[in-house]
């Protein structure tokens, strides 16, 4: 259709062109001549002046001695011929003969002229026939043909169980028979399910590198229009498409925004998003069979899809990617560090160690940093403290060290930050504390970073209570040096880690005998998008700020207590803060012993802090892999 609009188009601007052609393509020379009076021509034939004379009809035009071009309307009664003649005058007549094809496109011209611009218009409005003014109903999917730069399966790493399932299904594309024979059936969808950053998307660009079949993809948010109707019709010619092309495959990113639950939300939900998803359910399983489609679609909400949409007959598999763990990491780091020359001190796996809770996108960040950083500083390949040094900036964010702090702001920060590193390193089920710094990142300026010696699965109440007193540390630390009165705002981010946390155990995890097993934040967050929920009485709710306030406070005072019976390590700390700025753990440990942070320069005490864990093998996690509240575990503002 698109195609037969810009023939159109193009045609009828050559007619134009045409017609306007033999409009003008007349005798040149009549362009140039001059308009004069029959008498003026009479008196120039008299007095010999003319050459030569041509006749079209009514007009005459005639040459004087001089070469100028002359134009004049003979009367009806003039018998100018006999006075041309006898003077001897070249005269020459033109045929009035009228060329009926010219006559006629002339005619025709401002007809032609308003067709052609109304097609010009019209196929601009329809952005040459998707998506237009009149092509709403057209699918926007498009095929992906990726001849330079196409991602296989070797390109995916650290997902291992997630790519052996869709390796399935590409097998099954390439060697029906294999699995026909028997009985078995082609899967007819499979969700991807997952963390943002874990390699969704990779995934299904690996299927259709590895495929060899039509692989069409589109985003959720494609389907949705302002007009009523028009998503259905556009999962229509989606699916069309398809069939015509089958056996293909069709990619859906982020399909949330057309799969939401139905009904949910005031008013009773979305028409139009409705009635787009009863369109796409009735396409993958209604009672006429989509052979050889098969449907992948990606999505981090899996709670708000529509239950319809996940049954088997539409999305038969659910595969789960989830951020990878030390094994994954490494392979990944691998993967991504290919085409990035890395020096002989580079040990992938114990960056691996140092990135817990990291995804397959954060860790493509890192090397990449980690590659600008070596190119900043003119290094032919990128070391391990390229390595160390993005892992901080990522992680705890760029040092602002050009920010102007007074000495009191320092000191203050100094021993805000020496508080929870040393609540951190008293209490057994607290994280290892991996650095200390008082050089302003990101939004603070200060932080104590502590990580999970391993890949944390699960918290334990005691953990979470001895992590509660970690992040009060900094305030508890505030009122011994300062006072009550001189308290600043600095610790508002812990706080309200802590309110998360605490709130968590209490509402979440049934970590509170009071309040006891049932979860309570269902009721406090809503259902589904569904701020209804279950009512809480007004008794169950002052209980739970009770037990949450408790928790909290229990923790502040254990900080206070550890901070004032180890005083003294704790001013050698902040002391240290203060002279060294950034301190790793060991380098924490040996200034609370009151040593120099770098002893041990020499060769060996050099080594034993290289085999450190809390040195170089176990960096900070990423915040978002905690559960909410991790205190100790964000940057704290502390000015």
């Amino acid at each position: 259709m698109g195609n037969a609009r810009n023939v159109a188009f193009w045609v009828v601007l050559f007619l134009l062109i045409l017609a306007l052609f033999n409009l003008f393509s007349g005798d040149g020379s009549s362009l140039q001549s001059r308009d004069a009076s029959y008498s003026d021509f009479v008196a120039s034939v008299e007095a010999g002046q003319v050459q030569n004379v041509v006749i079209d009809g009514e007009k005459l035009r005639y040459e004087t001695q001089d070469g100028t071009a002359n134009t004049t309307i003979l009367p009806a009664d003039a018998e100018v011929t006999k006075l041309l003649t006898d003077r001897g005058i070249n005269v020459r007549a033109e045929s009035q003969e009228t060329n009926g094809f010219q006559a006629f496109l002339i005619s025709l011209l401002p007809f032609l002229l308003l067709i052609g611009v109304w097609v010009y218009f019209m196929n601009r409005m329809q952005g040459g026939g998707k998506g237009g003014a009149m092509g709403f109903g057209k699918s926007k999917a498009k095929m992906l043909t990726e001849k330079h730069g196409r991602v296989t399966f070797d390109d995916v790493a650290g997902i291992d169980e997630a790519k052996e399932e869709l390796e399935e299904i590409v097998e099954f594309l390439r060697n029906p028979q294999k699995f026909s024979r028997l009985g078995g059936k082609i899967p007819k969808g499979a969700l991807l399910v997952g963390p943002p950053g874990t390699g969704k998307t990779l995934l299904a660009r690996a299927i259709a590198g590895e495929a060899g079949v039509p692989f069409f993809t589109i985003s959720g948010s494609d389907f949705v229009e302002m007009f009523v109707g028009v998503g259905a019709s556009r999962v229509r010619d989606m699916f069309e498409q398809a069939k015509k092309n089958a056996p293909c495959i069709v990619f859906i990113d982020e399909i949330d925004a057309v799969g939401r639950h139905r009904g949910a939300g005031y008013g009773g939900g979305n028409d139009e998003r409705e009635q787009t998803l009863n369109q796409l359910l009735v396409e993958m399983d209604g009672f006429e069979a989509n052979e050889g489609v098969i449907i992948l679609a990606a999505t981090n909400r899996r709670d708000v899809l529509d239950p319809a949409l996940l049954r088997p007959g539409r999305f038969d598999r659910n595969v789960t990617v989830g951020n990878p763990d030390i094994k994954g990491r490494e392979k990944i780091l691998g993967v991504h560090a290919r085409k990035t020359p890395l020096g002989p001190d580079v040990d992938l796996r114990i960056i691996a160690r140092g990135t817990p809770g990291f995804s397959g996108a954060d860790l493509a960040n890192l090397v990449n940093e980690a590659a600008l950083m070596a190119a900043r500083v003119g290094r032919r390949f990128v070391t391990m403290e390229d390595f160390e040094s993005a892992k901080d900036k990522v992680m705890m964010g760029a040092e602002r060290r050009s920010m102007v702090l007074t000495q009191d702001q320092k000191e203050k920060t100094a021993y805000h930050e020496a508080g929870h590193a040393l609540v951190g390193l008293k209490l057994p089920e607290c994280d290892p504390v991996y650095k200390a710094t008082i050089i302003p990142r990101g939004g603070a300026l200060g932080m104590v970073v502590s990580l999970p010696e391993m890949d944390r699965l699960n918290w334990h109440k005691s953990e979470c209570e001895q992590k509660l007193a970690m992040t009060m540390a900094g305030k508890a630390a505030e009122i011994i040096k300062y006072g009550d009165d001189h308290v600043s705002n600095g610790p508002a981010g812990d706080i309200q880690q802590a309110s998360q946390l605490a709130r968590a155990m209490v509402m979440r995890w049934g970590m509170s005998d009071k309040v006891g097993n049932i979860d309570y934040a269902e009721a406090h967050e809503g259902y589904q998008g569904n701020t209804g929920g279950f009512s809480v009485s007004a008794h169950t709710k002052e209980l739970i700020e009770e037990e949450v306030k408790r928790l909290i406070q229990d923790g502040y005072d254990q900080a206070h207590k550890l901070l004032t019976d180890y005083n003294e390590e704790w001013e050698r700390l902040a002391q240290g803060l203060l002279e060294y700025e950034t301190l790793t753990g060991d380098e924490i440990k040996r200034v609370m012993d009151g040593d120099p942070p770098h002893a041990g320069d020499d060769s060996d005490g050099g080594a034993d802090e290289g085999n450190a864990p809390s040195v170089t093998a176990i960096p900070k996690t990423k915040p978002r892999s905690k559960p909410s509240g991790d205190g100790g575990m964000e940057p704290e503002p502390t000015a």
